[in-house]
């Protein structure tokens, strides 16, 4: 059994250590929202924070997480209320919204790490992250917009 808390629960699931994180909560737990997008960390689909940081579940081995914390989007304290939420829904960033989850959370920890970030850090820190659609003028204007409301929050 490997024991880790997942969005504020802790929990217990007896797999094999090898099993990606991204298949235990979407196939043992039933938490669907962080998706399947390529399977080798390189699109960002399946990004969740692991004790604070953003990391592609797909390629997190679930026997490396015992004790540690996992949140997904659903996860998220204040989901619907987040600034950066906020800002992805005035800005209208989603357009198939398949790697949204994704890009939240990327952008959540990005905030988390540099409050007020610049274009090109939004550029390098989400580069990581992709979306088919080409919403990437959408998402920098939503990172820039949730920025100021959570510096307005302080």
């Amino acid at each position: 059994m490997i024991e880790f808390t997942v969005n504020g629960t802790k929990r217990q699931v007896d797999v094999t250590p090898d099993m990606p994180l991204l298949w235990v909560l979407r196939d043992e737990l039933g938490i669907t929202s962080a998706k399947y997008g390529c399977g080798v960390a390189q699109c960002g689909a399946c990004t969740v924070h692991i004790d604070g940081l953003a990391v592609r579940s797909c390629q997190s081995r679930i026997g490396d997480l015992a004790g540690k914390s996992v949140v997904t989007l659903d996860g998220v304290d204040g989901r619907d209320q987040h600034p950066v939420v906020q800002a992805w829904i005035e800005h209208q960033v989603p357009q198939c919204g398949y790697c949204q989850t994704g890009q939240i959370m990327q952008a959540i920890s990005l905030l988390d790490l540099i409050p007020k970030p610049t274009d090109e850090q939004i550029d390098q820190v989400m580069s990581g992250n992709l979306c088919r659609c080409g919403t990437y003028p959408r998402i920098r204007a939503a990172i820039h917009t949730a920025a100021a409301k959570k510096m307005a929050e302080k």
